[in-house]
């Protein structure tokens, strides 16, 4: 939404903008070519308080890098294109701060003071401490880099020209929340953005004025409370006044003070199948029923929760129904603005092209978007998980399933050491997060840590984030080292999805595979460097037939996950991101598979059951070894098949590999570059559900059931995975005598094969 400023303040930009161009050498997205000095984000950016007398300050200032300690820049150099970071093509200015530097800017503006008014000058985002001047008399300052900020600039404002002064210092060091950036990028550390990144703009506002919404909500009953967060003297006898509508339509009205509630009759809930927003108008009113303020808003009734399935296991809710929450990895990066979109067109594109790829959910990684993203994901039902912006100080990273000696040893895992003063500026730069997010519907799960990057204090940090925002859930560490506190258990496994799900630590948890996948996929004319490694998980496809093939796989294993009690997957990830190329679109946003491809695939995950039981008909060596035939040397044609002669083989015991393999039961130790194994097996009945392979392969595996191929899986899984047969491989299986056979090829690395046949029934 474009709003055309109303008040009185004239902006001045610099002189010979149409100089201004983008950094070249380097891919960008196709919307790159429409950002003018004119149009840089130019949306009103708050859409949760919108006032119409609002300038948008985005556009050319004049730039300088300096000395970190110098009192003013010696000269200046140009200019830069703001939002866009020095560093971002899109800036114009290609140049990357150095931790003993500043960035400096300027700009004018010319004012006109109006008799009981203020007017606020508003940062979005800027990293990472920032002084700002006008006329000459600092107006604040503000450390952090990933939440808004704002001045009363009316004191030191005047009549006529003004001189807006900024300075930012960023060293990507220390304590500093800094996500993926990195003074030295590479692998999965990416180029670092300094100084502002989002928009700068002003508003107008009275002597008493509204600042901020907070709602609540109780679908049952249908009600909705608003409770305004007001600033300026106090008028006596003041009221609010609020309206709601639904589809352009009123639906409830009411007048109080501090706390206002609105009861809204056939109340319409919020989900990703039916986003259904209610518009909100809140008027601040004298005694007498002027209004002295007015801001429009939204919101949405809808409420999270957690039950238990048939089996026991803690699933999520949404207005009381269980839900599997599925999506991808999103760092919010991009090649020509680098954590800025190059526009509001862009950013939607990605929400957009995952909702119609069937996910109903996004984690967005170590990153705070701009307001307006989460704006679009509450207008189209997108599930957000919230991430906080991470920092490196923390211990190594021990997934769940790895049963290091700390697990079995200690009741808790090592953290990193964090001093006061860092951890207290944590504690800041998290609560300023959720107190920006916490109105937007679409947000349903917080996470203060990944991995283990940057984690310390973890139970104070668990209680902490509970107790500030008690109607969400809270995933303490994705994919890091657990703690008993929050409500989630959390498994990051690379290329396949897996989860521990034997051990007793997380009965209690929902249980979630944080991060899986990167299947990588390289792009011809699409890479950020194509003369660096690029790369995926689980090493590069031949093909796109192969990537395909990987994909279905981890969603096939993802599904056995679930009926087994996972309750959310995020697949890494939507984007590939400068030298990782496991996007589902390549870093300037070209489709590798389009969205209609993918959705049959998510609508069946997302149809799967929640609950199933299993019981072996042909046991894996998990619980005891299991007798196989097998040889290393190639057997020839027909050695799967029933009739073929196996005398010659050796007999083992399952499973077989080498010792180093994490998470492996070697009874038979096999360390060549391929291994056949054949099994013998009788089934008195048929299965009472459908068989199932239940596998852990390290690397590609064929598996054959009475000489017939039921599975060609490729890569590797980190644990026993289940894979779903189809029509035709579940009827290979057939009472009386049966054979399973396997080959296995070997690259690198660790290295492993066990396997049985499960029987799946649904539990309702």
């Amino acid at each position: 939404m474009r709003t055309t400023p109303l008040f009185a303040l004239l902006l001045t930009l610099p002189a010979a903008h149409a100089e201004w161009k983008p950094v070249e050498g380097k891919i960008m997205t196709k919307w790159a070519k429409e950002v003018t000095p004119a149009n840089a984000w130019d949306e009103y950016p708050r859409p949760l308080l919108q006032r119409e007398n609002w300038t948008n300050l985005n556009g050319l200032w004049s730039y300088a890098i300096a000395a970190k300690d110098a009192a003013q820049p010696g000269e200046w150099a140009g200019e830069i294109l703001v939002p866009f970071a020095p560093e971002a093509a899109l800036s114009g200015v290609g140049k990357q701060l150095e931790p003993n530097q500043s960035l400096w800017y300027k700009r004018s503006i010319k004012g006109a003071k109006t008799a009981g008014k203020r007017t606020i000058l508003h940062f979005e985002a800027v990293d990472y401490e920032t002084t700002v001047w006008l006329n000459g008399k600092e107006i604040g300052k503000h450390v952090g880099a990933h939440t808004p900020f704002s001045f009363d600039i009316t004191d030191a404002l005047k009549d006529g020209d003004n001189e807006l002064l900024v300075r930012a210092h960023d060293a990507t060091s220390g304590y500093q929340l800094v996500g993926k950036q990195k003074l030295d990028p590479g692998g999965i550390w990416y180029t670092r953005v300094s100084g502002i990144w989002q928009s700068v703009w002003m508003e107008e506002v009275n002597a008493r004025a509204i600042d901020d919404l907070d709602y609540a909500c109780d679908i049952k009953t249908g009600k909705i409370s608003v409770t305004a967060k007001l600033s300026g003297p106090a008028v006596q006898g003041e009221k609010l006044k609020v309206t709601a509508a639904f589809k352009g339509k009123p639906v409830a009205e009411n007048v109080g003070s501090g706390n206002v509630a609105l009861q809204i009759a056939e109340p319409q809930l919020w989900s990703p199948d039916a986003p259904n927003l209610y518009d909100i108008k809140v008027e601040l009113q004298d005694a007498s029923g002027k209004t002295i303020d007015q801001v429009v808003s939204y919101t949405a009734l809808r409420e999270l929760g957690k039950t238990q399935d048939k089996n026991g296991n803690w699933r999520f809710t949404l207005n009381g129904k269980s839900i599997f929450h599925w999506g991808p990895l999103d760092q919010g990066w991009w090649p020509d603005g680098l954590l800025t979109p190059p526009s509001d067109e862009a950013m939607i594109s990605d929400i957009d092209y995952l909702k119609a790829a069937g996910f109903n959910m996004i984690r967005k990684h170590i990153k705070v978007e701009p307001r307006r993203y989460y704006y679009h994901c509450d207008k189209v039902g997108m599930l957000l998980w919230q991430d906080q912006v991470s920092q490196g100080y923390g211990p190594k990273t021990e997934p769940l399933g790895s049963n290091p000696e700390w697990t079995r040893m200690a009741p808790n895992p090592p953290e990193g050491k964090w001093s006061d003063e860092g951890h207290a500026q944590y504690v800041t730069e998290y609560k300023r997060m959720v107190d920006h997010l916490k109105d937007q519907p679409c947000i349903v799960v917080w996470s203060p840590f990944n991995e283990a990057w940057g984690q310390h204090r973890t139970m104070e940090v668990g209680k902490m984030a509970a107790d500030y925002d008690k109607s969400r859930p809270i995933n303490i560490a994705s994919g890091g080292n657990f703690w008993p506190v929050g409500d989630i258990a959390d498994e990051h496994a690379y290329p396949d999805p897996n989860f521990p799900l034997g051990d007793k630590r997380f009965n209690d948890y929902v249980k979630v595979v944080g991060e899986f996948g990167g299947h990588g996929w390289p792009v011809k004319g699409h890479l950020w460097d194509a003369t660096k490694e690029n790369w995926g998980y689980g090493g590069l496809p031949q093909s796109l037939d192969e990537w395909k093939g990987r994909y279905t796989k981890s969603i096939g294993v993802l599904k056995g996950l679930r009926r087994q009690g996972i309750s959310a997957g995020v697949y890494t990830q939507t984007t590939d991101v400068e030298g990782e190329i496991n996007g589902l679109l390549t870093y300037d946003r070209v489709e590798k598979v389009p969205a209609s491809w993918l959705k049959p695939i998510h609508d069946s995950l997302l149809a799967t059951p929640d609950a199933a039981a299993y019981a072996p008909i042909v046991a894996t060596s998990e619980q005891q070894a299991q007798e196989w035939k097998f040889t290393t040397e190639n057997p020839g044609s027909g050695w799967e098949a029933a009739g073929f002669d196996d005398k010659a083989w050796k007999e083992g015991k399952g499973g077989f590999g080498t010792r180093d393999t994490p998470n492996t039961k070697v009874n038979t130790e096999w360390s060549g570059p391929s291994i056949w194994l054949r099994r013998e097996f009788s089934v008195s009945a048929a299965p009472k559900g459908k068989p199932v392979l239940r596998i852990y392969h390290d690397e590609d595996a064929t598996v054959f059931l009475n000489g017939q191929e039921i599975a060609k899986l490729s890569g590797h899984t980190s644990g026993y995975v289940l894979i779903e047969l189809d029509d035709k491989a579940a009827a290979a299986l057939k009472t009386g005598k049966n054979l399973l056979a396997i080959e296995v090829k070997q690259t690198r690395g660790g290295q492993y094969i066990d396997a049985g046949i499960m029987d799946e029934t649904v539990v309702k």
